[in-house]
């Protein structure tokens, strides 16, 4: 082999490459519960499963670039060590809110960001691709589903009346005159809608050359497969209709889906080959190799870089030691209110079966009210010790799931405010069909949901993790919780007219119990007495 051929086979500074492996195994080792987190959803996910396949894509992607690699010559960039001290402290920020989101792509940027530190921007720029690739690993886009179930719903409905199928719709369920339908989680589409996104990159990278092309082809990756969605449901629930419910309504539900939606994809790719552009050929450019790597001051250069950003990467756990842990002392204790202010009494009779679907509570309650003004049901799952599987804030702790036989939302949440003695209360509210078993009449329930984090009350999925970080950052620990009042909503404005009264006369009394809770939780916390006007934060 000749001189030219064998310097064009490695890098211009061999030592670089050592350099970045020992970053990415630091990355790799001490954030390894954020990736067996991410390994353990792609393992019990159906909707994650693809990512699997996307690390070692990457990695191929990078080999199949190793001859223009060894022609780059590699320059350490300090810099970029900011944008890893931003990154690393974004997956603090996750772990003590206990979000997965956040913390897995922080991980997936800590890796990314390598590169470019130790190795710099010119080799980075080789395989900007492939780094860009292993984001698509992260297991993002749950949060999509309640949209594409409603389109999908929205479709189904407006191409069966087009049919000239009268329908009967709530919500997401709906009625025609051969049978019940819903459209649930599984019926959204965002499985297609997940793996054909990630399979589209990566065609549009592999067959075209032209950017323009490549975020055409990507963007049509992403809208075919929901329109394929809508159709695959609509035709489904046409099948079912025309043959009496005989096909499309079992197993062959999902197989019809899964064959029409492979049909879709496939005319796609098939059309998007006839755009294929062929890769240019670039002749291998040849960079000297100055001076002997051990002695040069660029060598000292990539180790000083390496170890400043292994210094980085372990400064968040250095800041989670010094936190300290959640919150400890004896198990939560929620004892059924007495005493209640406004003539509400407890009853032993209960309101209804129904009751939130919160996973793995320290402790819960639920508790039924009666007055003159009417009956109320009171839930509270309290939250301590918060860690990935077991959190106050989560897709899997809902009010009604979609898969419920009984129960079932009329039409989106909402919001209600009210005007207390304390000061205006803001919360989730959502109307909820349903009956306590089948054949039984069916009854409304209006529904109302406030979380209770920091000693504060918030409507905010989103403001709830926001004080959660704070209780943490200041050393309080992580109690929370959750209360969802209801009541029986068989006349508009019924259940409202309860809950109203309810929360007016006795909010304060359930805070305080769960004040009490926290405060003989954590010996650091203060005790607070300010107004619970002034701790309601808004949505």
């Amino acid at each position: 082999m000749s001189a030219a051929v064998s310097n064009r086979m490695r890098l211009s500074n061999p030592q670089a490459l050592v350099a970045l492996s020992l970053v990415l195994a630091v990355v790799l080792i001490a954030y390894r519960d954020t990736a067996a987190a991410m390994v353990s959803i792609w393992s019990r996910s159906d909707t994650f499963a693809h990512a699997f396949l996307v690390p070692p894509i990457a990695l191929w992607l990078i080999w199949q670039r190793r001859e223009e690699l060894a022609n780059v010559e590699s320059r350490p960039n300090a810099w970029m060590l900011l944008s890893m001290v931003v990154v690393a402290f974004g997956w603090l920020l996750g772990d003590l809110a206990s979000v997965n989101a956040l913390t897995q792509f922080a991980m997936t940027g800590l890796l990314v960001l390598a590169v470019p530190a130790v190795l710099g921007w010119r080799v980075t720029r080789v395989i900007l691709f492939p780094l860009a690739f292993l984001f698509l690993a992260v297991p993002f886009g749950e949060f999509l589903l309640p949209q594409l179930m409603d389109w999908t719903a929205d479709f189904t409905v407006f191409a069966l009346r087009g049919s000239g199928i009268p329908v009967l719709r709530e919500s997401n369920n709906f009625v025609i005159p051969s049978g019940a339908w819903s459209v649930v989680e599984a019926c959204s589409g965002v499985r297609y809608l997940l793996a054909s996104l990630m399979v589209g990159t990566l065609f549009a990278y592999l067959n075209y050359q032209s950017t323009r092309r490549r975020w055409i082809f990507v963007a049509l990756s992403i809208v075919i497969p929901i329109v394929a969605n809508w159709i695959r449901a609509y035709l489904i629930v046409l099948l079912g209709h025309l043959s009496g419910n005989k096909i499309a309504v079992g197993v062959d539900h999902l197989i019809y889906g899964w064959v029409f939606f492979g049909v879709i994809v496939g005319l796609m790719y098939g059309v998007g080959i006839l755009w294929r552009e062929p890769a240019a050929a670039v002749p291998p450019r040849t960079i000297a190799v100055p001076g002997a790597p051990g002695r040069t001051p660029r060598t000292r250069a990539f180790w000083a870089t390496a170890i400043s950003a292994c210094t980085v990467l372990l400064m968040p756990h250095l800041l989670l030691q010094t936190i300290g842990g959640v919150s400890t002392g004896p198990p939560p204790e929620l004892v059924r209110l007495d005493g209640l202010s406004g003539g509400w009494q407890p009853s032993t009779r209960p309101l209804t079966g129904w009751r939130p679907s919160f996973e793995k509570p320290s402790a819960e309650a639920n508790w039924h009210f009666s007055s003159d003004g009417g009956d109320v049901g009171v839930y509270i799952g309290y939250y301590r010790q918060q860690n990935y599987d077991r959190k106050l804030v989560s897709s899997n702790n809902q009010l009604v799931r979609s898969e419920n036989p009984l129960w079932a939302k009329t039409g989106q949440p909402g919001r209600d405010s009210i005007e207390v003695a304390q000061g205006v209360l803001t919360v989730v509210s959502v109307v909820l069909h349903g009956a306590e078993a089948p054949g039984l009449p069916e009854k409304r329930l209006r529904v109302w949901q406030v979380y209770w984090v920091a000693d504060r009350l918030t409507p905010s999925a989103a403001w709830a993790k926001v004080l959660a970080v704070e209780d943490r950052l200041l050393g309080r620990g992580d109690d929370a919780a959750a209360i969802v009042l209801y009541a029986v909503e068989d006349r508009p404005g019924e259940g409202r007219q309860a809950l109203e009264a309810f929360a007016r006369a006795n909010l304060p009394a359930i805070v305080a119990q769960l004040r009490a809770n926290r405060e003989g939780a954590h010996v650091r916390m203060v005790t607070n007495t300010v107004p619970l006007s002034s701790r309601t934060v808004p949505e």
